[in-house]
């Protein structure tokens, strides 16, 4: 399997290489609108930039969205159950992010605002960044968790590497996980590392924005090219409801030499758009 995968210039192709997880990033023009139904799986609709009103056999919901782009504000979502039937109508020009997730629970639909948001700032030093968790452990569905992280320019993040490949909760669950890309500027990139203990998988990956990196097994570390700040999108699923994972214990001593937080973060903040 490719780890890396790069956007088709005009489509909106479906990206599938998972057990769980796939997932569909639309880019509408105002008044456009894209359907579907979710069939056997549920979905988080992230709205990475614009606003767009959401009919469906669950609910409607009207002018949802507000920040431009990610750089620009907090997050709107929604979740849809399975078995659901959608349109989603654009306002303004908009980027959406379709995270679906294999499901047989059916939980109810749910608007996910700004105010929904928690927000945890991790890490210190250069491994500072910013979580924006969407669909946590705690909401009401089956397998799909869903957060958003920024990483400020020449951070690390994912740091100290972890993993999420092996079910032995509490201490860790088995995930399968993809990070979504945008760099803040054109020409920025990022570089994850995907390994293994016994470096039967050992990947060093430069993605840009729009791009993917999959992660199915292994500790996965991110860092943030200088003078480019990057977000990724996190969907995970896998073996629990839980977001539990295990450092590479090579590099666990870096946590001795945390102090204080880098005040770049948070990038993004509910006051952004007002």
């Amino acid at each position: 399997m490719s780890l890396l995968l790069r956007p088709q210039a005009g489509a909106q192709t479906e990206i599938n290489s998972f057990q769980y997880l796939s997932f569909l990033n639309a880019k509408l023009q105002p008044g456009q609108s894209t359907d579907g139904n979710t069939g056997n799986r549920e979905l988080g609709l992230v709205i990475l930039g614009g606003k767009c009103s959401v009919s469906s056999s669950e609910g409607e919901w009207n002018s949802i969205g507000r920040r431009p782009n990610v750089f620009s504000g907090m997050p709107y979502a929604l979740y849809l159950p399975t078995g659901a039937s959608y349109r989603v109508t654009a306002e303004t020009a908009c980027d959406l992010a379709f995270c679906f997730c294999l499901a047989e629970e059916k939980h109810p639909a749910r608007l996910i605002t700004p105010a929904d948001i928690e927000v945890e700032i991790r890490g210190a030093a250069n491994a500072t960044r910013q979580i924006n968790k969407i669909i946590r452990p705690e909401f009401a569905a089956h397998r799909l968790l869903v957060v958003e992280v920024y990483t400020p320019s020449g951070n690390w993040s994912s740091y100290p590497p972890h993993k999420h490949d092996v079910h032995n909760p509490p201490g860790e669950v088995d995930l399968e996980e993809i990070y979504y890309y945008r760099v803040d500027r054109p020409e920025g990139y990022a570089i994850q590392k995907v390994y293994t203990a016994d470096r039967k998988l050992d990947e060093t990956i430069s993605v840009r924005d729009g791009e993917m990196v999959l992660v199915p097994e292994g500790y996965h570390p991110v860092v943030a090219a200088h003078g480019y700040n990057v977000y990724y999108l996190n969907a995970l699923a896998g073996s629990a409801r839980s977001m539990a994972a295990s450092d590479d214990p090579d590099y666990q001593w870096v946590k001795e030499n945390w102090r204080d937080k880098d005040p770049r973060v948070p990038l993004v903040t509910m006051e952004m758009e007002n």
